[in-house]
């Protein structure tokens, strides 16, 4: 992986950035009135639909590093963090606003970039860019995304809707993408370039360029399937929290049944690490976990036959007093620890 540039070498133009993105970026979505290039993007309101908006802010040294990805890659996992909480609710994701404060160290062509790697995701689920800002930063580059979309009046998936008896799942395989990164940390100790496994490709592009599960989530709600959802962006411990939270109940989770795919089994094997925790602490997956009640098991697995994403069921919802629970491999049963990444909390607590 590249690094950041070390210096400056083309300084960067404010208005000819914009003006470039303006002619790229432009879009004839009849629901844009106006979109780049005036003080405020002028949008359309859908009858019947309800307006989803999410934001994230992304810091160098916080949730980015340039020893580890590229700035197209940076820009792809921005975009993607944002489309996958649209994913959670069941949305359509739409209209994409971008601000980034930019350091002395990058030129034109690496914010060129960046938004072409954050608008490669966008460009697969037909969602425009309408706006955002440029700034200059004294040290890191930081970006921030907002992302709108939208769902039918009263149909998103919400974090509050499950029940005790529900039943939960999660898409897709968890752990993959921490397993991708620690091969990147590990690379940056080697002392000459080497070629990697298939094994070790497949867990980097995972890490790298995850999949927002917007079709899916959009299926849950169009099939009255799912009673609640959330998406994967923290680590499953601290994820399944919130959403127990939201919907005040608790959880029994089976580590057993966790997803795992045979690269991150064979990755964990290699280093003589249990997977299954990867499973449980690894963020940046962007899979859904939802929830559904018993009597709409049947018709998930019709829903599963037609999709092309695994579900898999890995406990139930149980009353709040029970707290969260994990049956482990051996059997035992305890608290599940919230070992997902949460800012501002300390290492000791």
């Amino acid at each position: 992986m590249s690094s950041y540039p070390p210096g400056p070498r083309n300084r960067i133009r404010e208005f000819d950035l914009i003006r470039q993105f303006q002619g790229t970026y432009s879009s004839n979505n009849p629901f844009i009135a106006q979109g780049i290039g005036d003080d405020a993007a002028i949008l359309r309101p859908r009858s019947g639909q309800d307006l989803l908006i999410t934001t994230d802010v992304l810091c160098e040294g916080i949730h980015f590093d340039g020893t580890t990805a590229t700035l197209p890659e940076i820009g792809y996992k921005a975009a993607v963090a944002n489309l996958s909480d649209i994913a959670a609710m069941g949305g359509q994701p739409q209209y994409i606003v971008a601000a980034l404060a930019i350091p002395p160290s990058y030129s034109s062509a690496d914010i060129r970039g960046l938004y072409c790697g954050m608008m490669e995701p966008c460009h697969a689920h037909e969602v425009a860019l309408v706006g955002g800002d440029l700034s200059a930063s004294l040290s890191k580059l930081s970006i921030s995304i907002t992302v709108l979309g939208w769902a039918n009046v009263g149909r998103a998936l919400k974090r509050s809707g499950a029940k005790p008896g529900d039943l939960l799942y999660v898409t897709g395989t968890l752990g993959d993408s921490l397993a991708g990164l620690k091969i990147l940390e590990a690379s940056r100790t080697d002392k000459a370039p080497r070629s990697r496994k298939a094994m070790e490709r497949f867990l980097i592009m995972r890490h790298l360029r995850p999949t927002p599960r917007i079709s899916i989530g959009q299926c849950l709600v169009q099939a009255r399937i799912a009673s609640s959802a959330i998406d994967l962006s923290d680590g499953l411990s601290g994820d399944i929290r919130h959403l127990c939270q939201a919907s005040c109940v608790g959880a029994d989770i089976d580590a057993n049944t966790l997803p795992l795919s045979p690269q991150c089994r064979a990755y964990g094997a290699q280093l003589h690490v249990d997977p299954i925790q990867w499973a449980l602490m690894g963020g940046e997956d962007y899979e859904l976990a939802f929830t559904i009640p018993p009597n709409k098991q049947r018709g998930l697995e019709r829903l599963s036959q037609r999709c092309a994403v695994p579900l898999t069921r890995i406990g139930v919802i149980t009353p709040r007093r029970f707290g969260i629970r994990v049956v482990n491999r051996d059997g035992s049963c305890g608290k599940l620890p919230n070992t997902s990444f949460e800012h501002f909390r300390s290492s000791s607590i």
